[in-house]
């Protein structure tokens, strides 16, 4: 299949498990002894679709306060979402750090577009010093829109200055990419294990 080539496009990263490695369950193996059980608290009570819901916050408190109304079973494991969100990550994505770090060796702009509480991402720029490495950054909890709404898209495209054109987004979520190439952005959807720096020269990026 030939591959469409994006040549002299910069390159916009997700964060969650594009360059950083983030689960529930990197904290939640401390929490629960049944494994069962945490799999239906993070089916029920903490599950993606509510993670998601509230990305687009500052902080974690109140939605919480409401959400263990709602699972009293699970309050204080919700809880724990907020005071110990940081045991969600578990490192950075080493491979694709040093493809973003290249990137600007070669004096390329790198920019950032992510789904993250913005209190729970000015936490994690203490542990992981390259989040401040970014030419420019879009950070769901900033703005109060989440991916894939196009409003965030149209953040990034004023803040770096660049055209939806001029642009290539990795991110690990569908969705998030079919909203950008709506807009004329190019996309790479990743998967774990996927050699971005290959799939990337492939396209005439680097």
């Amino acid at each position: 299949m030939r591959v469409a080539q994006v040549a002299k496009k910069d390159v916009v990263f997700d964060l969650g498990n594009v360059l950083l490695r983030w689960d529930p369950r990197h904290l939640y193996r401390k929490v629960f002894v049944d494994e069962a059980r945490m799999e239906r608290f993070l089916s029920e009570a903490c599950s993606l679709a509510w993670i998601q819901s509230i990305d687009g916050v500052h902080d974690f408190a109140a939605p919480i306060a409401i959400r263990a109304k709602e699972f009293p079973e699970f309050a204080d494991e919700l809880a724990l979402f907020d005071t110990r969100w940081l045991e969600t990550l578990d490192g950075a994505i080493e491979d694709n750090l040093s493809l973003m770090r290249a990137l600007k060796a070669q004096g390329r702009p790198v920019y950032g577009l992510t789904n993250y509480p913005a209190q729970k991402f000015d936490l994690s720029r203490a542990i992981h010093p390259f989040l401040d490495e970014f030419d420019a950054i879009v950070v769901s909890g900033r703005e109060g829109v989440t991916k894939p709404d196009p409003r965030i898209y149209e953040i990034l495209f004023a803040r770096t200055g660049r055209a939806p054109g001029e642009l290539v987004f990795v991110d690990d979520v569908a969705r998030n990419i079919a909203a950008g190439e709506r807009l004329g952005m190019a996309g790479v959807l990743y998967a774990p294990g996927m050699d971005l720096a290959a799939e990337l020269r492939n396209r005439g990026v680097l």
